[in-house]
């Protein structure tokens, strides 16, 4: 017996595995099911052309002990085991892999798609050091007459001996560091830390991982109390839900893996289980929640699927695969063809993980527009709750995923109770129609009484109501649809009339314009212009605006943390040139016509849903023209 020293690089490298690669502790009990299961893998594919292997799928498994007294986890396989060469080369060696070897050497066998060994880098056993001052490996290969016994307390080096062993296979225990005052270590000997963990990362490994586990159950003998009761569990699920066919798998199932995976207490709305071949393959299980997340418009939300390779879990939350429109999904995607970095905890290359996401993106629209058409009153719930975030989608990026997105798009509507897509307004439009119009405002009911709108109405067009911050934006981003452009009925531009009714209105501003001029000098700068107009239906007065800053984009981005506060839409004040008032301008000295032009404006500004300046000036000048 000799202590040797590793063959790589020294205690440098060993303490950069240690300290540096792995993210989080608890991440050495993956590294070791998963060594474990590639050990049986190996074993299993060769007991498909060797009968002296005289062991079926189902006689293979991993256990685990523990033993508080002794500070010890112990971990135990019925694989190939190692000989006395192969565990020096596989563990006095930093980053040999044996399991990557073994598949290299099996490539072009008939039974290599049975191959799934999940070890590639071979540092994953050094992350024991992690939590363990002292580790030994037991281990005997199939096949061999005698066993070896590993020993090593760290970088210093290692002890090979000879010892006795029954079966091949490899048992490796863990001597458990004391705790400190940064880490409590004593909680990988509780049972519950041990179940939590396989389940967290090794729940889809396809062998029983078993362990004994303590129970309190009723006592038979003494009513109302409990007794410990020990029973030897498997741990893991073995076989992923989305592995299996969809025919196998029944709503509840969905269900229940659902709200047991994402902490969800209600069912989704909709399931998303789809497999997809070419450039990547993956399998790939999503849900659409029924209510958003209690956390979800907070800086602490973070979207991403959970990302597996070969049923290991690689990343809880990989935002990478979705784009944040679609950040509300929830699910995760399985797919061998991930190139991990060292530690396997995160991606070597991020083109996988493009193509990936692109798949699921095509995916999930597709299934929404799916739902748009089938199930209809389903697609109305699920745009009333997350509808906001595929409009910010049409919006950010320059509008790259606009023509991804727009036909997903609800608003509401003033020729329906229901809320309507653009094709279905676009596909009613009169003949005689040319644009499509829409108004801006804090809720449908509120736009319907812009004057504006009820002009409109009064011409049998239809008007969408935008009833969100980012509805304008997105709008604004598209341009056009189907040939027709976006028009807002609140800008100055708007003109439905005839040829006479632009003569008359035109005729009538000219013949005004001092009077015009005078209300615009009372305002201070306040409007770029005061005019008469023919589209306000019975309403006295209205603002509309010039130039590309609405109304509505104004006070959203001035309501923005952040946000642009000098930003200012040149506002029009306009007159209905067919009500009274019109005339009793016209006959007013210049004190009383600027009188009537600070309350028309500050009318006008209430009706837009802005703020006026001096409410009490507003309030007094109104009580003193009623007495």
């Amino acid at each position: 017996m000799r202590k040797k020293q590793f063959k790589a690089e020294s205690k440098k490298l060993l303490d950069m595995m240690i300290n540096s690669i792995y993210t989080h502790k608890e991440i050495f009990l993956r590294e070791l099911i998963s060594n474990a299961s590639d050990a049986i893998d190996k074993l299993y594919f060769k007991s498909l052309t060797d009968d002296s292997v005289n062991l079926s799928r189902d006689d293979f498994k991993i256990e685990i002990e523990l033993d508080k007294d002794a500070r010890t986890l112990t971990l135990s396989d019925n694989g190939i085991g190692m000989t006395e060469e192969e565990l020096e080369n596989n563990l006095g060696t930093i980053a040999k892999s044996g399991s990557l070897n073994f598949k290299k050497e099996n490539a072009e066998s008939e039974n290599a798609d049975d191959i799934s060994v999940i070890g590639q880098f071979g540092v994953g056993f050094y992350s024991s050091f992690m939590v363990a001052d002292k580790v030994e490996v037991v281990t005997k290969a199939f096949g061999e007459d005698t066993a070896h016994k590993w020993v090593s307390e760290g970088a210093d080096g290692y002890i090979i001996t000879e010892c006795e062993k029954d079966e091949a296979g490899t048992t490796i225990t863990l001597h458990i560091k004391e705790d400190d005052e940064n880490e409590q270590y004593s909680q990988y000997l509780e049972d519950y830390m041990v179940n939590e963990l396989v389940k967290k990362y090794s729940d889809y490994i396809r062998y029983p991982i078993q362990m004994e586990m303590s129970h309190q159950v009723p006592d038979p003998d003494k009513e109302g109390e409990y007794i410990t009761e020990i029973t030897t569990d498997t741990l893991n699920s073995m076989v992923p839900l989305w592995k299996k066919s969809k025919s196998e798998i029944t709503a509840e199932e969905y269900n229940e893996f659902y709200k047991d995976k994402f902490n969800d207490y209600s069912d989704p709305l909709a399931v998303i289980h789809t497999k997809t071949e070419g450039q990547a393959t993956f399998d790939a299980l999503m849900y659409i929640p029924e209510n958003a997340p209690y956390d979800y418009y907070s800086k602490e939300y973070e979207k991403g699927l959970q990302l597996y390779s070969n049923g290991i879990m690689i990343m809880d939350k990989c935002g990478d695969l979705l784009p944040d429109y679609f950040s509300f999904v929830k699910g995760l995607v399985d797919s061998a063809d991930l190139s991990l970095n060292i530690s396997r905890e995160t991606l070597q290359q991020d083109h996988q993980v493009r193509i990936i996401a692109k798949a699921i993106d095509k995916k999930i629209k597709s299934e929404l527009t799916k739902m748009l058409k089938n199930d209809r009153e389903k697609y109305e719930k699920f745009f009333k709750t997350f509808g906001v975030q595929l409009k910010y989608g049409v919006y950010s990026n320059y509008g790259a995923e606009k023509d991804g997105l727009k036909d997903l798009l609800l608003f509401a509507s003033s020729a329906d109770e229901k809320p309507v897509t653009l094709k279905e307004y676009v596909g009613r439009m009169a003949d005689s129609q040319n644009d499509i119009y829409y108004a801006c405002g804090e809720s449908a009911e509120k736009v319907a009484l812009l004057p504006q709108a009820e002009a409109i109405k009064e011409k049998e067009f239809e008007v969408l109501y935008f009833t969100d911050e980012v509805d304008e934006f997105a709008i604004q981003m598209l341009m056009e649809y189907d040939g027709k452009h976006f028009v807002n009925i609140c800008k100055d531009d708007l003109d439905l009339s005839t040829d006479a009714e632009k003569e008359a209105i035109d005729k009538k501003n000219e013949e005004q314009k001092d009077l015009l001029e005078k209300m615009k000098n009372a305002l201070d700068g306040e409007v770029t212009a005061v005019k008469f107009s023919n589209k306000l239906g019975s309403h006295p007065v209205s603002l509309s605006s010039e130039g590309y800053v609405s109304l509505e984009m104004e006070k959203v981005l001035k309501s923005v943390p952040g946000g642009d506060q000098g930003v200012k839409a040149q506002l029009v004040l306009e007159i209905n040139s067919n009500h009274p008032l019109a005339e009793k301008l016209g006959n007013a000295d210049d004190e009383l016509i600027a009188v009537y032009t600070k309350l028309l404006y500050n009318s006008a500004r209430l009706i837009a849903g802005l703020d006026i300046a001096n409410p009490t000036e507003f309030s007094d000048e109104i009580a003193k023209l009623m007495a």
